[in-house]
């Protein structure tokens, strides 16, 4: 299986760390951002401008030799995200998203897929990477679907799953970075959502850290959104955010 070691981390300029997503509804404006951020090496496509583009946006990104974040969190019987897995391997995506609530099977399915298509395609390896719980929902909100877990202690179940069924990492609160690396291989990477600076708002993220602090509490890769991609100026936005990382 692949580690994160295939990725260099060690080698990883912060910039280089910053995943930027893409939370636009068009082709035009995704790739307006994606060329005013050269500086970003990964960018993040979300639902939304899947659902409005398809896979020709990825093809773009990727001919432009970015990398792509395929964020749809999968979530389905085994054998269709196992197929939905196997076309993203083909678009040449560099990591992706499914839910670890769809179980077992669902993840050991998925890993399998990449084994086998990851020694046979001419692109690089996807990463798989498992949603334990949105960094949208509180307490509350997990209470009212049924799971009287609290976030964190929910988070810590799934991420163990997430591990033995063979994840390349993990999708968690800058909150549970800490714990969630105790627990995991060493090998895992740690993706924060949930991320804003601190001089931006909150907006719908309840359980957030700043960008220095989710590094130092030990992600790999941390996603930002609105505060860069909403700025006046992106690039000035992308490049304060660096400068508080490094204090």
């Amino acid at each position: 299986m692949s580690s994160r070691g295939d990725l260099s981390l060690d080698s990883f300029s912060y910039e280089e760390r910053i995943i930027v997503a893409l939370d636009v509804p068009s082709r035009a404006e995704a790739l307006e951002l994606i060329e005013l951020l050269p500086r970003a090496r990964f960018f993040k496509v979300g639902l939304r401008l899947f659902v409005a583009e398809g896979p020709a946006l990825i093809r773009e990104i990727t001919r432009r030799e970015k990398e792509v974040f395929l964020d749809l969190k999968l979530h389905d019987i085994p054998n269709t995200v196992a197929q939905a897995v196997e076309e993203a391997v083909k678009l040449g995506v560099r990591m992706m998203t499914l839910h670890v609530a769809g179980g077992r099977l669902m993840m050991t399915r998925a890993v399998e897929v990449v084994e086998k298509l990851g020694n046979t395609e001419e692109k690089s390896r996807p990463f798989l990477l498992g949603v334990t719980v949105l960094t949208s929902l509180s307490a509350l909100d997990l209470k009212e679907i049924g799971m009287t877990a609290e976030p964190s202690r929910q988070v810590l179940q799934l991420a163990r799953l997430a591990g033995e069924c063979g994840l390349d990492g993990l999708i968690c609160s800058p909150l549970e970075v800490e714990e969630v690396r105790r627990i995991v291989r060493p090998d895992m990477i740690l993706i924060t959502p949930g991320i804003r600076p601190s001089w931006s708002a909150r907006d719908d993220q309840k359980r957030v850290l700043t960008p220095r602090q989710a590094f130092q509490r030990g992600a790999d890769f941390i996603v930002i959104g609105r505060p860069i991609i909403a700025a006046p100026r992106p690039p000035e936005a992308f490049s304060r955010i660096l400068e508080e990382i490094r204090g």
